[in-house]
């Protein structure tokens, strides 16, 4: 499991939690990852848009402009639970050598 996967695991975890809107989930994956530019997590929000793991729709902003948020979808929950188990896997494999 590499860095981008990680990284769409924990904006997957984020989104299974309720509909965010950019700036929510971007907050706290670089808080995680700070050295991951805005731009990526971005394209990667689009990505799953594009694999259909996750939709948007526009809501008003607080009194502000308008906000795009996300929500995960089936298809991203089902996403969500198979990185998941991959994570689960590469851990216990990684325990197994005496890392914790």
């Amino acid at each position: 499991m590499l860095k981008k996967d990680l990284l769409e695991l924990c904006l997957l975890q984020l989104l299974s939690q309720g509909d965010k809107y950019g700036y929510e989930v971007l907050t706290p994956l670089r808080a995680a990852f700070p050295d991951t530019q805005e731009s990526a997590i971005y394209a990667l929000l689009r990505g799953l848009g594009k694999e259909k793991y996750t939709e948007w729709y526009m809501a008003p902003g607080g009194g502000g402009p308008d906000r795009k948020y996300y929500l995960l979808t089936p298809a991203g929950q089902e996403r969500l639970e198979e990185l998941k188990d991959d994570w689960r896997n590469m851990r216990d494999a990684i325990a197994s050598f005496g890392v914790e």
